[in-house]
């Protein structure tokens, strides 16, 4: 069954991205796109809170079409440098794991913007906590440019060499536009059954 065909609509959507500052401008550009696509969809955007690289640059996006930004950042990175000064509603936890924990609570669906490792670690953490039946929300990857093909290839391979079942491969969609993307999360059907490794286990 579809996502939202009798859930609540998509109305907060997490958004997983890289801090650095030290990156391309055209990716900048990518998250820019998504921050204003989702303000003009209305939908309100939860991230961790910081002000640099495509962080910021997605918030700034969102805010700048008026639209609304929860930031959730862990007290080690609450400094004047790092964190956004102008979101309309911060929160600043103990730590990492209570940051994820919060984003994933506070968000009806979640996608990944190009990042290093703490994006990949949230993306696939997500995906295991849909895997395992912690949750049932969409999850989307931002293919934008190609940043993330090899990945999806590497994914392929798993699913080839029996790693990840099928339905498993079904609980993310990817785009590499905004708007396709933002479309495909509000089309999003649950594969059902992802916990059938769990009664697999001997």
């Amino acid at each position: 069954m579809r996502y939202n065909e009798f859930m609540a609509p998509l109305k907060t959507i997490c958004v997983y991205c890289g801090s650095s500052d030290d990156v391309p401008a055209v990716y900048y550009q990518a998250a820019e796109a998504l921050g204003r696509a989702l303000a003009r969809r209305g939908q309100r955007l939860v991230y961790g809170g910081g002000s640099t690289g495509l962080m910021g640059a997605v918030a700034d996006a969102v805010l700048q079409q008026g639209g609304e930004v929860i930031g959730v950042i862990p007290e080690h990175f609450y400094t004047p440098q790092l964190t956004h000064h102008r979101l309309q509603r911060l929160e600043v936890v103990p730590d990492m794991h209570t940051r994820k924990a919060r984003m994933a609570q506070l968000a009806d669906a979640f996608i990944a913007l190009p990042g290093g490792y703490g994006t990949l670690e949230e993306f696939f953490e997500i995906i295991t906590w849909a895997q395992i039946g912690l949750h049932r929300k969409p999850i989307g990857l931002f293919n934008f440019q190609g940043y993330y093909t090899h990945l999806l290839a590497f994914v392929h391979h798993a699913q080839q060499e029996g790693f990840i079942f099928a339905e498993h491969r079904a609980l993310f969609v990817d785009a590499a536009e905004a708007e396709a993307l933002l479309d495909a999360l509000e089309a999003y059907e649950h594969p059902g059954g992802v916990e059938r490794w769990l009664r697999e286990t001997p």
